[in-house]
């Protein structure tokens, strides 16, 4: 599988990427910087000054909407064009690479592909409600590529196992385009009570995920950014948005403190047991095991035409 799918991926909240302002990222086996120019835009371009090779992070400024370099000079505006060159009598003809960038929901998505984007993220309402709390952010990277991470959320046996799922979940699948959905219901105990719980699972592509879960204790709005870090890790992000009990708001402290609890763990088992396993790219499957096979033949256009990719057997154990 290649390392970066087409697609696009949420690589900053907006709110740490204040105004004059230049942070440092490394995605998709680059070294880039973000900033915004002078009308408030993001932008994410590459990091080196194509001058002399210095890092426009490391002691980079923004002036005039424009990212300066802090060894000679040069400036390169948010569409990566060099608008300076100190004692140059024209500015040369050279530019930073970069990435079409959109921003809302409180956060900053590039798009990585030949082509300009196609399709767009839909907003994500939860990130500017007010009956949501602000979200728990948890941040973990693993050696594994992010299109296993997608499948953990079809691994219908894994919710046994690792998540207290009575019996493996059944699911309901849809996909249209670069769109796609999962459906179902989750029954676990929590703090010795049996908690039933209805799920959906949106995905955007390759590296944007919205789940949002409903119970009679409980509703949480889970984005989820996987998003390749180079050819050996991936990030996974994971916003969590608990809504506000409506009779008793005062109680959102304690609801957020039990979900710390009771799934920040379980994240990290997963994320541990990711960083040790290998890609099957021909896995053994049980006959109520489809999830992974549906979202392998979706993920599939999100890689170039013609990549031989190879699916689960067709054969499996009974």
């Amino acid at each position: 599988m290649p390392a970066v799918p087409y697609g696009w991926y949420g690589v900053l909240r907006s709110a740490e990427l204040r105004p004059g302002r230049v942070v440092s990222l490394h995605y998709f086996g680059r070294a880039l910087i973000a900033f915004r120019g002078s009308d408030g835009r993001p932008a994410v371009r590459d990091a080196h000054c194509p001058h002399y090779g210095a890092h426009l992070g490391a002691g980079g400024k923004v002036v005039d909407g424009a990212v300066e370099c802090p060894f000679h000079g040069w400036r390169f505006g948010p569409d990566g064009r060099c608008v300076k060159a100190p004692f140059a009598h024209r500015n040369p003809k050279v530019s930073l690479g970069g990435f079409p960038v959109r921003e809302h929901s409180g956060l900053i998505f590039v798009h990585v592909g030949p082509d300009e984007p196609s399709w767009e993220v839909p907003e994500i309402p939860e990130a500017e409600s007010r009956r949501y709390a602000r979200p728990i952010d948890d941040t973990c990277r693993a050696r594994i590529h992010i299109q296993e991470m997608r499948e953990n959320i079809v691994d219908e046996s894994h919710f046994h196992f690792l998540h207290g799922q009575s019996e493996p979940l059944v699911q309901d699948w849809r996909s249209d385009g670069p769109f796609a959905e999962a459906r179902g219901r989750i029954l676990r105990r929590v703090l010795g009570r049996d908690i039933d719980n209805t799920f959906d699972a949106f995905m955007y592509g390759p590296g944007v995920m919205v789940v949002r879960t409903h119970g009679p204790a409980l509703s949480v709005t889970a984005v989820a950014l996987t998003t390749p870090v180079d050819d050996r890790a991936s990030e996974m992000r994971m916003l969590y948005y608990i809504r506000k009990p409506a009779r008793f708001p005062f109680l959102t402290p304690l609801l957020k403190l039990v979900f710390r609890r009771e799934a920040l763990g379980e994240v990290r088992e997963e994320v541990r047991i990711w960083d040790h396993k290998i890609h099957q790219s021909r896995p053994v499957l049980l006959p109520h095991e489809k999830g992974i096979k549906a979202l392998r033949r979706w993920y599939a256009q999100f890689y170039p035409p013609g990549l031989p990719l190879t699916q689960p057997r067709d054969r499996d154990l009974a």
